[in-house]
């Protein structure tokens, strides 16, 4: 009994080892080929805050979340991004073609979601930032990209990722 239970659990961290292997290989694929002007780029939120990339990671690491409200598995991740900017965590969100500014602060509001959020309504930004991939999550510190992983990301995936950014 016992040498069956060590086989299934060899075999079960061979195939988690496989899995992670695979999901790092397809996120170096999907991840953006960030522009040098892109720490620069000027930013304003739904409430008309303008957001300065580089001086918003000065102090601490910035978490840049590109997602859209049509994503499917932004529903799975946009209400932890959601729950670190109520925390306090420097986040800031850019929402990728999902309506003009008043759709998007009536779906945020509806979805109780109040994080600062900038609206990219035609995919402009997106594209000059060449993001293919909704959500994509990209870590900040001291005005330099520390890390950028796409598709889903757990909560506490994108605590660690800031928390290393700052180490």
């Amino acid at each position: 009994m016992r040498s069956k239970y060590m086989r299934w659990l060899r075999e079960g961290i061979v195939w988690l080892l496989i899995a992670a292997a695979t999901v790092l290989v397809v996120d170096q694929f999907r991840k953006p080929a960030l522009p040098a002007t892109f720490i620069s780029t000027p930013l304003q939120t739904l409430d008309g805050e303008s957001v300065d990339l580089a001086q918003k990671s000065h102090e601490r690491p910035l978490l840049v979340y590109v997602w859209a409200t049509w994503c499917g598995v932004c529903r799975y991740t946009t209400p932890s991004v959601a729950e670190m900017a109520e925390e306090g965590k420097n986040v800031i969100t850019v929402a990728l073609r999902s309506g003009e500014d008043p759709a998007l602060s009536q779906w945020l509001a509806k979805k109780g979601y109040a994080m600062p959020t900038v609206n990219d309504p035609q995919g402009l930004l997106a594209r000059s930032w060449q993001v293919q991939v909704t959500p994509t999550v990209l870590i900040v510190s001291q005005g330099e990209v520390k890390s950028i992983t796409t598709g889903y990301t757990s909560g506490w995936g994108m605590k660690l990722r800031l928390w290393w950014a700052g180490v």
